[in-house]
């Protein structure tokens, strides 16, 4: 497959690295300003190189990305709310020239998903957003597997950064805005870490999770939300005494999504420790099924892009 790759962040870049593993061409990557791109195949490792030393990604216009001979457009700029601008005109334009969409970006997914389905339907594209919920782990291709209307519910820890710091809380007995400051240190939380501790980029991934079970109806203003700024070491304390801990916890069903901190057995599936992410899925048939890993990260969320990749047919 020939690879147009917007976004050339983390994810992005590391889309492109791995492509010729999985035996799929780049011939597009653009970030924000400018745009790589060869018809018969961009250097990838050239252009990945002039990014790392600060210069511009190519000579481009990223908008002429979308006039090169691609059949995937891959979406890994960062995800916006409300409309999932630019993110969701990338989609409509490439599902509107018949090309398939392989999205990173959890914005449009979440925030308008009914309306990618209705133009997929029009279009002979396909879109697959895998990389959008729990990075490496194969969350939405288990629910596909199962069927959808055979998972009654989905529940877990999608969150690596908030997990993290309540890891640590746990551990150490340190308060929230210490081990704020160690993650950040270490690169785990963000500058800004709003989205990650106040349970917004959780409640995206379950409200993605409520769409494909609910096959549509669902966005971010529908979830109920908690964050974990106000948790204080002590509760933690408590909780340990009484041989439980607490993790931030997601839940999704086609009644709803809640996401806030819950008290979990400390020993228990649920309690996964640093930045490691687990889903359970509820299913009719075979019971609590449970799958762990790496929820975030460049080469993690490529691995879940490229496999999506490799689930589309031919145009």
């Amino acid at each position: 497959m020939r690879l147009a790759i917007l976004g050339a962040g983390d994810v992005g870049r590391s889309v492109a690295d791995l492509a010729g593993e999985y035996g799929h061409e780049v011939v597009a990557l653009a970030d924000s300003e400018r745009a790589a791109i060869d018809p018969d195949g961009i250097d990838v490792q050239d252009v990945l190189e002039r990014k790392a030393g600060g210069e511009a990604i190519g000579t481009d216009d990223p908008a002429r990305a979308f006039e090169t001979e691609y059949d995937v457009l891959i979406e890994a700029t960062p995800t916006t709310l409300g409309d999932a601008e630019p993110g969701f005109t990338h989609v409509k334009r490439a599902l509107e020239a018949d090309r398939h969409v392989v999205l990173a970006n959890k914005g449009p997914v979440a925030e308008r998903y009914d309306e990618l389905r209705t133009l997929e339907d029009d279009s002979a594209g396909s879109i697959r957003f895998e990389a959008t919920v729990g990075g490496a782990i194969p969350v939405l291709s288990t629910i596909e597997d199962c069927t959808p209307q055979a998972v009654t519910a989905v529940r877990g820890v999608l969150n690596g950064t908030a997990n993290f710091i309540l890891t640590r809380m746990a551990a150490e007995g340190l308060d929230y805005e210490h081990v704020l400051a160690e993650a950040q240190d270490l690169g785990v939380a963000e500058a800004d870490p709003t989205f990650d501790v106040d349970g917004t980029d959780a409640a995206l991934k379950f409200v993605i999770l409520a769409n494909v079970l609910s096959e549509g109806g669902f966005s971010l203003s529908d979830a109920t939300v908690e964050g974990i700024q106000s948790i204080p070491g002590s509760a933690l304390e408590l909780a340990a005494e009484d041989g439980r801990t607490i993790r931030l916890i997601g839940e999704a069903s086609r009644e709803g999504v809640r996401v806030g901190p819950r008290l979990v057995p400390e020993n228990g599936a649920l309690a996964v420790t640093g930045t490691r992410n687990i889903v359970q899925l509820e299913t009719k048939h075979a019971g609590s099924l449970h799958n762990s890993g790496r929820g975030a990260g460049g080469p993690e969320t490529a691995t879940a892009v490229l496999s999506d990749v490799g689930r589309l047919p031919e145009l």
